[in-house]
């Protein structure tokens, strides 16, 4: 049997797909990582998705990154969204986290924005009643919030922004569904426990509220996956516009 190719997006060293990639691979993905920044101190990179229509499934991670800041990123950025933009021509599923969805939004005619104010540490969520994504609360870590693009299906939102949306058989999510306490541990020694003090979070509190919540994440995370597989990566190509015909099942 053929075994189902996943390729994983990680902008920067530490960004493993965490939760998200140990369910994919219960449903038989192979994941393979393409890393487009290896400097923390640098955002310098290259992105190389090969061709779109040459994968499964496609996992966009999260970054330190803003989408829009092209004078910082510019040399890989506009290569990333034509990729994702070619995957959603080609129905290749996409993932996208955080940044991720940021980028997926982006690259099919949404845009992104700073926020009014940033979301840090779990949040409740309760998500569109028609939809299969789980309720929180969810991890967020973000300075930014996206607009979805047009024809997009907005399935969960907050106070603080939208928060989940479907378009095709991809779906972005602005929280942190693949999140562990060594996802988080890596966050806060690559600079997030300055981000956290500013905003009044203690970091050690912040990794123990995660290992207290782990279990109860785990659960949310896999049933996350498991409907996005079962209801949203497996949609008809011909139910939607703009998409090439799938040239082999998916």
């Amino acid at each position: 049997m053929t075994r189902l190719h996943a390729l994983v997006v990680v902008h920067e060293p530490g960004n493993s797909p965490g939760l998200v990639g140990s369910r994919l691979e219960h449903h038989g993905y192979e994941l393979v990582e393409t890393l487009v920044t290896n400097d923390l101190a640098s955002a310098s990179g290259r992105f190389d998705g090969g061709e779109a229509s040459d994968h499964d499934l496609i996992l966009v991670m999260g970054s330190m990154y803003s989408v829009y800041d092209t004078s910082t990123i510019g040399e890989w950025i506009d290569d990333e969204l034509a990729f994702l933009a070619a995957a959603q021509r080609a129905a290749v599923p996409v993932l996208g986290i955080c940044f991720g969805a940021q980028a997926l939004a982006t690259s099919l005619g949404g845009a992104v924005q700073r926020a009014e104010r940033a979301q840090i540490g779990w949040h409740p969520l309760r998500p569109e009643r028609a939809s299969g994504l789980p309720e929180g609360p969810w991890m967020q870590w973000h300075y930014d919030h996206f607009e979805p693009p047009p024809d997009a299906d907005v399935i969960a939102r907050d106070d603080a922004c939208v928060q989940a949306f479907t378009i095709g058989r991809s779906l972005g999510v602005q929280f942190h569904p693949e999140v562990t306490v060594s996802n988080v541990e890596v966050w806060i020694e690559a600079g997030g426990a300055d981000e956290l003090l500013a905003a009044g979070i203690d970091p050690a509190a912040l990794i123990a509220e995660t290992a207290e919540m782990q279990a109860g994440v785990v659960d949310r995370t896999n049933r996350l996956v498991d409907w996005f597989l079962a209801d949203v990566a497996s949609r008809s190509p011909a139910a939607w516009p703009g998409t090439l015909p799938a040239t082999r099942p998916r």
